[in-house]
């Protein structure tokens, strides 16, 4: 079994472009970058490094998720509920079915999962 270690992930190059949000608020559409990251044992959970710019936009996963915030900062106001502010060094568990909106105000990167 190999451990993978992703050195200083808060300022690791390399994520790919995914382009634009599904669900943007705001314009310009925050645009996101990502790094999968392939766990063997895993079963179906998704995991890796996730990174977005500024802007307004809606939670688009259904399932559960935890995340780790690496870097920058914003706020996340659930359904019906109060915006929650959220900064790096924050973890944040999200229950599946989680709906919302993501107001991103310095660029967000994360750590997550994502849970099958």
């Amino acid at each position: 079994m190999t451990i993978q270690i992703l050195r200083q992930s808060a300022t690791l190059p390399g994520l790919q472009d995914e382009g634009p949000v599904a669900r943007p608020l705001s314009e310009p559409a925050s645009t996101t970058r990502g790094l999968a990251v392939e766990l063997a044992g895993a079963g179906g959970n998704r995991s890796g490094l996730w990174e977005c710019t500024p802007g307004r936009f809606e939670r688009q996963l259904v399932q559960a998720e935890v995340m780790h915030i690496l870097a920058g900062a914003c706020s996340f106001t659930p359904t019906g509920g109060q915006a929650q502010q959220i900064r790096a060094g924050d973890t944040l568990f999200f229950p599946a079915d989680t709906t919302g909106v993501w107001h991103i105000t310095e660029t967000l990167r994360k750590v997550y999962v994502v849970m099958a």
